[in-house]
């Protein structure tokens, strides 16, 4: 809840005497102490897997983390220019020398020589930018958020304990009747993913080089959003430039919903151009919210994955895990997208309703990799709710079997996850 610290000092006294009325002191103009908006929140984050060896909930198969996040927003400090902070801090509360082995997300590099303190308990500066506008123009530059519906490759995921963020120029034109023009460069950015990586440590991107992007999303039509994106980077990773091409287009009515999506990633190092498609709809019958989704990826980038591991690029985002497919699932986070979303086609069914005072979701995924000549089943079941106005508990169960048979690996494995988050916002 935000709170915004506004002080007000006014003096007024009268006095009436024989008839005159004299004043003592003359009234004050109100004193803007601040005009800074603070919020934030504090999270219990518990996540464990069974798999092969492991079963829910011993030490060794769990990852806990708990946190705290502290923003500072103020959207005119001087002449206009406003600025905006996000704080993070980590720990793992001496949990895992009882309950866990591992953290969801590090605060330092697991290198050799370093206490295990040194990167589970810490913090980090997650925003610091400055704003400015002039008419409908608007200037955002530094560490930020980039959201997924104007930016697909490159934003801020929020499944784990806190996003990730980029250090990034952002600006945002809606000059043209229902339309929003995005220019960006993206030129640095921490990871989000099960990997445990260091949340701390800001890349460089691309050399210093960066990725350019531009976005239009129109809104002329009722109910219909068209968005089109397009990213540029030179000599993005290797000597060959990249560029991405991608488009959205949703349709929201009352009573149902529909979308379509789709477009390619090109890069003289693959041997062929990523080309990905989705589609989804949903309606509400009987307080029941619905839904189907469909994605297809083809193989390019086979080069550089089925005879040396994961894919080069498929579906991807810079700073985190999944992708903005509409068949993007639990095990997206924990497998990284571009694994999940490669010579691959995905369906998936979902539900939800409110009900018991929170809202139960559940779904079934189904994956089927051609080059990796398997398929993947998932199932996830959740349950949130608000204890009160500030307190959100959510749980989570998922069973998954994957079935895989390539470069002379074969599997075929159970896995279950259950993840058990807990919010309070102030």
């Amino acid at each position: 809840m935000k709170k915004t610290v506004l002080l007000s000092v006014i003096a007024s006294t009268m006095i009436m005497a024989g008839g005159d009325i004299a004043p003592v002191a003359a009234p004050a103009a109100p004193v803007e102490v601040s005009g800074w908006d603070f919020s934030g929140q504090a999270a219990v984050y518990y996540q464990t897997i069974g798999a092969g060896d492991f079963d829910l909930f011993e030490q060794d198969a769990s990852a806990a983390d708990a946190g705290i996040q502290l923003k500072a927003v103020n959207k005119d400090v001087f002449a206009g220019i406003g600025a905006g902070f996000t704080v993070n801090g980590l720990s793992t509360l001496n949990l895992e020398n009882s309950i866990v082995s591992g953290v969801m997300q590090l605060t330092g590099n697991p290198v050799p020589g370093n206490d295990i303190d040194d990167i589970t308990d810490g913090g980090w500066i997650g925003e610091a930018y400055v704003t400015y506008g002039v008419a409908n123009t608007s200037l955002k530059a530094g560490r930020q958020t980039l959201p997924q519906s104007l930016s697909p490759f490159a934003y801020s995921e929020n499944w784990n304990v806190f996003e990730n963020t980029f250090d990034a120029l952002l600006i945002v034109n809606t000059d043209i009747s229902n339309t929003t023009l995005v220019g960006a460069w993206v030129a640095a950015n921490n990871v989000n993913s099960m990997m445990m990586s260091n949340l701390t440590d800001f890349n460089s991107l691309n050399d210093d080089r960066g990725v350019y992007m531009l976005t239009a999303q129109n809104k002329s039509f009722e109910n219909l959003t068209l968005t089109g994106s397009y990213y540029y980077g030179s000599e993005f990773i290797t000597a060959d430039d990249i560029n991405i091409l991608w488009g959205d287009a949703q349709y929201a009515a009352t009573s149902f919903n529909v979308g379509i999506q789709g477009g390619t990633v090109m890069h003289d190092a693959m041997a062929d151009d990523i080309a990905a498609f989705g589609a989804k709809a949903g309606t509400t019958l009987s307080g029941i919210n619905m839904g189907i989704a469909y994605s297809n990826v083809n193989d390019g980038g086979v080069a550089a994955s089925i005879n040396g591991g994961a894919p080069a690029f498929g579906m991807f985002n810079i700073g985190g895990t999944t992708s903005a497919l509409y068949t993007s699932t639990l095990a997206d986070e924990i497998f990284t997208a571009s694994l999940m979303n490669f010579d691959s086609d995905k369906f998936v069914v979902s539900a939800n309703i409110d009900a018991l005072g929170g809202n139960f979701s559940a779904l079934y995924a189904y994956t089927d990799w051609n080059s990796y000549n398997g398929s993947m089943d998932e199932f996830d079941l959740a349950y949130t709710t608000n204890l009160t106005e500030s307190l959100n508990l959510g749980a989570t169960y998922a069973y998954m079997n994957a079935d895989v048979n390539v470069a002379n690996v074969v599997a075929d494995e159970d896995i279950n996850v259950v993840r058990v988050v807990a919010r309070y916002n102030f």
